[in-house]
This record gives structure tokens, sequence and C-alpha cells, in this order.
């Protein structure tokens, strides 16, 4: 019966051990994560997660390349203590539109070298990317990884949906619905909005219209005249009480 339980012990813990293992390869390797919504048509900001694999190399070089298929006009790096940055642009077979303006290049790569990730260390490198295809649900970013051994792994394979996970997956950014405010890819949406506050624009206008008239009603009304009517009988008795008391002090000045 003890040997049972060791047995399964072992197993249970051989096995949690490979899913662990299988884990940790899975979820280390060159990644993209967007901070806040990466919509269709619009921009965003997006970090390039990028870990350190080896126990004995650092990281020392960084190319993101992107697709040429859906070409982005606006990729813009942020600085990172410590790494140089490159961008590389492309001419395009056919000019973009963005905002009215024909764009006839695109950013194809961006490089970041003269820096160190370290072993069991990462680092995250921040890109501002736009406009972001309006036809696509996705965005591959190729990337390359060099070591300071001369070692070079390649970050370029396209995970397939319903299929494992490649070796060597590529970077991949999910893209969104627009939301109905987007101020880059939902102009209907935008003016549907400003529609619909000049319809509230109107009511209040309207609501404000009634209410004024209401008042001037009341004013006017036959309860109007009878608050008039209260008030000026109030006033009267007061001064007819304060007659009564100039009378009585009057007549005990002259008793004396």
């Amino acid at each position: 019966m003890n040997v049972t339980r060791m047995s399964v012990v072992s197993v249970a813990g051989a096995a949690a051990s490979a899913v662990l293992l299988c884990a940790g390869t899975a979820f280390a390797h060159v990644g993209v994560q967007p901070v806040g919504p990466a919509e269709k048509g619009g921009y965003a900001t997006v970090n390039v997660k990028v870990p350190n694999e080896r126990d004995n190399a650092s990281t020392v070089k960084l190319e993101v390349s992107f697709p040429t298929d859906h070409p982005l006009s606006s990729v813009m790096p942020q600085p990172v203590p410590g790494w140089k940055t490159a961008v590389t642009k492309t001419k395009l077979d056919k000019p973009l539109k963005v905002h009215g303006k024909e764009i006839d290049e695109a950013v194809s790569k961006v490089t970041w070298t003269g820096g160190k990730i370290g072993p069991g260390e990462f680092q995250q490198f921040a890109l501002s990317l736009g406009q972001l295809p309006e036809d696509a649900d996705q965005l591959v970013l190729k990337a390359v990884q060099t070591y300071d051994n001369d070692e070079v792994v390649r970050w370029i394979e396209e995970p397939k949906e319903g299929e494992e996970e490649p070796q060597a997956p590529a970077p991949v950014l999910k893209l969104s619905e627009p939301a109905g405010d987007d101020h880059h890819g939902a102009s209907g949406g935008e003016a549907k909005s400003d529609a619909e506050k000049e319809d509230a624009g109107k009511e209040d206008a309207e609501n404000a219209g009634h209410t004024s008239e209401t008042a001037a009603a009341d004013s006017d009304s036959p309860g109007g005249s009878d608050n008039t009517a209260r008030v000026l009988a109030v006033l009267g008795i007061l001064v007819g009480a304060a007659g009564v008391a100039f009378g009585v002090l009057a007549g005990r000045r002259r008793t004396s």
C-alpha cells in the first residue's frame, strides 16, 4: 500500500514538473503586449517583451520587423536607457492615405543595440504604432534576438489557430474592434454622437422654455394673487399692532 502511494506521488510529481517545464518554455519567448486597446484603424502603444533564455549569455541585439501586407506609416520607439535605436523605412509600391495625405514609405524594421539583457532578466521595448489596419484581426511582428556568444534566435514562425505553438513563435498583436466614439476608425459613430448631442441640446432648450413658461404662468395665476393678498394682510396686521402699541404708550405718558 505504501509502495503504491509512493508510486502515485512520484508519477504526480514528475507530471507536475513536466507541466511546469513546458509552461516555462512556452512563455519564455519574445512577445508583444498592448498598453490599453489596440483598435483597428487606430493607434496603439505596445511593449515588446524580451526575456533572456540563456544561462551563459546575454541578449545584446533585438530586431523587430513589421508586415509588408499591412504597412504602418508611423512607428515610434520609446528611448530605452543603455540602448541605441535604428528605424528602417521602405518604399511602398502602393502609397497609403493617412489623414488625407499620401505616404509612400513605411517603417519595416526597428533595431535595438548597445544594451544587455543578462541571464534571468528581461527587457521591454515600447513602441507607438499606427495607423493600424482596419481589415486585419492581428499583426505578426517577426523578431530576431542576438546573444553576445553570436547565437541568433529567430522568432518568426507565425502561430496558426487550432495548431500547436511552434518552437519559435513570432510575436502577435491582436487587434480589437473600434469603439463607437473612436477618433480614427469610426467616423460614423462620431457623427452619430454629435447628432445625439445636438438632439439632447434641443431637448434641454425646450425643457428650459417650458419651465420658464410654467413659472410665468404661476406668477399670473389666481394662486399667485392669493399669495400676494396674504402677504399684504400680514403686513396690515403688523402695522395695526404697531399703531395700538404706540397709542397705549402715548396714553401712559399723558397720565403720568
